[in-house]
């Protein structure tokens, strides 16, 4: 049973008038992010905190700050483990979800219970983390000292500053493997992590993931502010669109209304894109306006609610916490963000594409795509033959009905079902090769 020692103030309307945005500005700090996170996981039954204890399940769900090597340097770290120690079983590969650009940990709020579910009956370990730079990790000083010119530099150092940082955090941790699940930029860097340390990764989970493709293609990244959702699951909690196998025909129709949408692209939504190709982080424009960054937030493009409109599946309550969350991240000191112009090129196809590096993993790799995504999922399915071509037949890619970018929250059901059938193919391989090593 859980008791809360300590409850929460509730999180701000949504500002819709200037003084609330005010108001909702000055209250910006990390004191005011810590508890936009905790309101999030507190709807983790198995949750704990200094003001909230648990005791009634088989894990327990904390949160803390991870330190790296260097002093100023820390990773925000949720970690689902056992309750008890599970003795003479076999112990799951730990899993490790990772976010996209400028989100954090709690967008993940409506994934984690299914996944500690799991862990609980598997005994695993279930981690989730927020990049350096990014979320409430720490946010220290970002630069590239490549030339301009020089694209594999650049590449390699923005690359770095992340890659680096998640091998200084699995050191720590003491995790010999991981399973990766990661979203949009954070799938692009799970890639690079594995690309470079591939006997630190057994499985790679890609959802609607970032920089795969050659461009110039359909994408638009103003679409990681502007966007908008695709649903939600049905009012009796089934999914009204499964995830299924990708088609040559399903990937045809969400290639096709990216182009009509790129034709259609608002004034807007070309500026933001304007800006993003040009370095600026969109998240520096909207801490630029000050006392006005609340209410844009809440109101990015056509006088909507961003978050109302882009997590439309939400309850009222979740969508306030969402909105609070969503603030507080995005107002925090710039950090990890500027790396975007560096993995992306003008046209937000990145500088060196995924698809022609992808082949050297020898491990299993699943694609996952919203089909109202706006990420090319042809990089997808090129990224599953070079596999093939290469030898790796573990290459997979799935779509899920009723869902766009954020294809985890817009159908959290469907790819609950589908992350842990994941994870249970890797449980059941590390049994398969505990018998064997016993034998």
């Amino acid at each position: 049973m859980a008791t809360a020692v300590d409850t929460l103030p509730p999180a701000r309307a949504v500002p819709s008038a200037f003084l609330q945005s005010v108001k909702s500005w000055w209250a910006v700090g990390e004191k005011q992010a810590a508890i936009s996170e905790e309101r999030l996981l507190r709807r983790l039954p198995f949750f704990q905190s200094a003001a909230l204890s648990n005791d009634s399940g088989p894990v327990v769900a904390t949160s803390n700050h991870v330190h790296l090597n260097s002093p100023k340097n820390y990773i925000n770290t949720l970690s689902i483990v056992p309750a008890t120690p599970q003795p003479n079983t076999v112990t799951p590969t730990p899993t490790v979800l990772l976010h996209g650009y400028g989100a954090g940990i709690g967008f993940y709020f409506r994934n984690l219970p299914a996944l500690a579910s799991w862990a609980g009956r598997r005994g695993g370990s279930v981690y989730a983390i927020d990049w350096l730079g990014m979320g409430r990790s720490a946010r220290v000083p970002f630069s590239i000292r490549a030339r301009r010119d020089d694209i594999p530099g650049r590449v390699h150092e923005a690359e770095s500053f992340f890659v680096e940082s998640l091998e200084e955090w699995r050191t720590k941790m003491g995790l010999e493997k991981m399973t990766l699940i990661g979203h949009s930029l954070g799938a692009y860097f799970s890639v690079a992590y594995a690309l470079r340390y591939p006997d630190r990764v057994s499985r790679l989970v890609l959802l609607s993931p970032a920089g795969v493709p050659h461009g110039p293609n359909y994408t638009q990244p103003s679409r990681e502010l502007t966007d908008e959702g695709a649903g939600a699951p049905a009012a009796d909690g089934k999914t009204s669109q499964p995830v299924e196998t990708a088609t040559k025909k399903h990937v045809d129709e969400i290639r096709q209304e990216q182009k009509e949408n790129k034709r259609q692209e608002s004034r807007t939504r070309r500026l933001f894109t304007y800006l993003w190709e040009e370095g600026w982080s969109p998240f520096q424009v909207v801490r630029a306006t000050m006392f006005w960054g609340p209410m844009l937030i809440g109101k990015a493009c056509n006088c909507h609610s961003y978050s109302t409109r882009r997590f439309s599946g939400l309850s009222e309550e979740e969508t306030r916490d969402m909105h609070d969350y969503i603030m507080n991240i995005t107002l925090a000191k710039g950090s990890g963000e500027y790396c975007i112009s560096h993995i992306l090129a003008p046209g937000a196809y990145a500088r060196m594409p995924l698809v022609d590096r992808i082949d050297k993993l020898k491990i299993p790799v699943t694609f996952v795509y919203g089909d109202h995504d706006w990420m090319d999922p042809k990089g997808g399915v090129q990224s599953v033959e070079k596999l093939r071509q290469a030898g790796n037949g573990n290459g997979k890619m799935y779509l899920v009905g009723n869902a766009g970018h954020h294809v985890y929250l817009d159908n959290h059901v469907a790819v609950n079902e589908l992350l842990v059938k994941e994870l249970e193919k890797e449980y059941e391989n590390a049994a398969y090769n505990a018998r064997n090593s016993s034998s």
